[in-house]
């Protein structure tokens, strides 16, 4: 037996999960929110095929994949054996050895559930309202992923030859992918097109691909970036000492994009809806897991100090920053998130921004001039009362002064 090639395989399967980008959730962060990881409607990749729960889709699947074949002259063997060559390449995607399935389960499950993400944005289901989104947010779940790598493959070959409704002809994989999460984003994350369009080569699936588009531009590390005081004041508490509120210019606005400049706080628009806090929390799992800076993991925390209180979120909505009224489901969500985030004094992206609104915060004249704005100008007549509190007092002075003078 020559031990050099069993070490050799050794090392190559080691390096293989070095390399790795789908992962399994840890235990202790699943088990507080077990549905938040787990797919309801439909499994992508190994670790959740052949769940009994899920096995309705898989009927559904297999319709797809007929219909595929239907609209190509490219034979299912060639899209096995491509399957089969990557096979390897493939496996070492996930941080998990997929013992419980064999060459040809395997081959044949990547084959079926890339089909079906290839045929989503030409399909019969997701035209159902009723479905549209379960299924959909099934798609972005940390460990429901394909490596995009064989999803290009594939839809390239497909294209090699079309049959005569010009199946795929003049569209390109990134083309589908933008709709997939374009339409996603439309209700719940603010990515513009071209960000998918640059940030697609680099993506490893459809999550990395969200995460790669939510860093922001400028990712260079600023001086002084350690946070010295992690008391981050709420909306509550910066409205009183006169900081003003608006949502980040432009409609593009990366949603982590948090600015304080002259005594404006700048915030992206968001929106909130019942699948935001499961889409949340797989972002903040893959970036910690995956090794990337913890860019959405500081973005959670200093919302969840921003926003404490229902009535730190009716600030929000005051400013159109908010999009939903739901004041209460706000505060609890990003307090319930910010339970899976963990803070870096040394590299918190926003300790730049949070010195500033402490030190603001601090001073006695924008806290005054708040209280007399907030208090004895915030309408009309209550300005024209002041006002004529103020003329009448002149009045009474000078008649008193008068009076003084005249003795």
């Amino acid at each position: 037996m020559d031990v050099s090639i069993d070490m050799k395989k050794l090392a190559d399967s080691l390096s293989g999960k070095l390399e790795c980008s789908i992962y399994r959730v840890a235990e202790p962060r699943r088990c507080s929110n077990p549905s938040h990881y787990t797919p309801q409607m439909v499994s992508i990749g190994p670790f959740h095929h052949g769940k009994e729960e899920l096995q309705p889709m898989e009927e559904h699947k297999r319709r797809y994949l007929k219909c595929f074949l239907q609209r190509t002259e490219v034979c299912m063997t060639r899209f096995l054996t491509l399957i089969k060559d990557k096979e390897a390449e493939l496996r070492d995607c996930y941080a998990e050895t997929i013992h419980n399935l064999g060459s040809d389960e395997f081959v044949t499950m990547v084959l079926v559930d890339a089909v079906f993400l290839i045929q989503t944005d030409d399909d019969r289901i997701f035209g159902k309202p009723e479905l549209h989104w379960d299924i959909r947010h099934d798609l972005w779940l940390v460990e429901n992923q394909l490596p995009l790598f064989i999803l290009i493959d594939l839809f390239n070959l497909a294209k090699t030859k079309t049959c005569g409704d010009g199946f795929l002809k003049n569209m390109s994989f990134i083309t589908i992918s933008c709709a997939l999460i374009g339409k996603y984003r439309g209700a719940r994350l603010p990515i513009p097109k071209n960000l998918l369009e640059i940030h697609f080569p680099n993506a490893k699936h459809f999550l990395d691909l969200i995460v790669l588009c939510l860093q922001p531009a400028d990712t260079k590390p600023r001086a002084g970036t350690e946070l010295k005081d992690p008391n981050i004041p709420s909306l509550k508490e910066l409205h009183q000492a006169g900081v003003k509120f608006k949502p980040a210019a432009g409609s593009t606005r990366n949603l982590l994009d948090i600015n304080f400049n002259q005594g404006i706080l700048e915030i992206p628009y968001l929106t909130l809806y019942g699948s935001t806090e499961r889409l949340y929390r797989n972002l903040i799992a893959f970036e910690s897991m995956h090794g990337y800076t913890g860019y959405f993991n500081d973005y959670i925390i200093m919302m969840g100090d921003l926003v404490k209180t229902p009535k730190d979120a009716e600030l929000l909505i005051r400013n159109k920053i908010f999009g939903l009224g739901n004041t209460e489901a706000l505060a609890t969500t990003f307090r319930k998130l910010d339970k899976d985030c963990a803070i870096d004094n040394f590299h918190f992206q926003y300790s730049g921004i949070v010195a500033d609104l402490q030190d603001y915060s601090k001073l006695r004249w924008h806290k005054w001039r708040a209280t007399l704005k907030q208090n004895y100008f915030n309408t009309p007549w209550a300005s024209i009362s002041v006002i004529a509190a103020v003329i009448l007092l002149l009045l009474t002075a000078t008649q008193t002064v008068s009076s003084l003078i005249a003795l």
